[in-house]
């Protein structure tokens, strides 16, 4: 099985970031709600969106403001017993979903598409915590 790699198109997601910066409004949001979000095409590892909003889903960590947010990105592996991510559930209508761990930023809530679901309570104190040590040990 030959694939071919991955190839980041950073031109088409120019016009996308430049429409999203010169939004002049922005979501409301709240902590433990899981959202698309255009986090568009990164450098090396970081997570790439993907699709014609170059989004995935996020995990709002923190608010600081109604503008910014900690996050961190999800994917729709079910990834369990692994050191860099936690395992979600199922996410809402979309299926399996668990946290990078390693994949937590700032991130502006202009670049909030469509709110998925809120996580409960329990799984999300057991994801900070996890962000916690994985990052602070």
């Amino acid at each position: 099985m030959n694939e071919e790699p991955y190839t980041k198109d950073f031109e088409a997601w120019h016009p996308t970031k430049k429409g999203l910066h010169s939004k002049e409004d922005h979501p409301f949001y709240n902590e433990r709600e899981i959202w698309w979000c255009a986090l568009g095409v990164n450098i090396g590892t970081e997570q790439d969106g993907t699709g014609e909003n170059f989004d995935r889903p996020v995990l709002i960590i923190r608010g600081f403001n109604k503008s910014q947010f900690f996050g961190v990105a999800l994917t729709g592996r079910k990834r369990e017993n692994s050191k860099w991510h936690v395992y979600l559930g199922e996410i809402g209508d979309e299926g399996d979903g668990s946290v990078i761990l390693s994949q937590v930023r700032t991130i502006d809530a202009r670049r909030l598409v469509k709110k998925m679901a809120t996580l409960d309570e329990p799984t999300f104190n057991k994801v900070v915590a996890s962000l916690k040590t994985t990052l602070f040990p």
